[in-house]
């Protein structure tokens, strides 16, 4: 008996190691299968291939309309403080009469 102690010890612990290794493998398992319905939800999808991500399709005039809509907001919320233009003194009004006037 004292000769079969040490091989059942051995098989214990790699009963317990495998009892380890399989609760691991199955909540790496369970949390990788709830990661990829979560991302194919997003249009993401992983693949041996690397990862796909998948684009809402739009109209071209809608991709249009948004594109210049951006451009437009921009334009107006933008400011130029030291902007000086060579055709025209935007600081002063533009009144064609007074600036004759000055000039004569």
């Amino acid at each position: 008996m004292t000769r079969l102690t040490p091989l059942f010890v051995l098989l214990g612990v790699l009963l317990v190691l495998g009892v380890i290794g399989y609760i691991v493998y199955s909540i790496v398992q369970d949390v990788s299968r709830t990661t990829r319905s979560k991302m194919e939800k997003k249009n993401v999808m992983l693949t041996r291939d690397g990862m796909t991500v998948g684009v809402k399709e739009l109209q071209e005039e809608e991709y249009m309309d948004r594109s210049q809509n951006v451009l437009v907001n921009i334009w107006n919320h933008s400011s130029f403080p030291a902007y000086k233009s060579r055709l025209w003194n935007m600081t002063k009004p533009t009144n064609w009469a007074e600036e004759s006037r000055k000039e004569k």
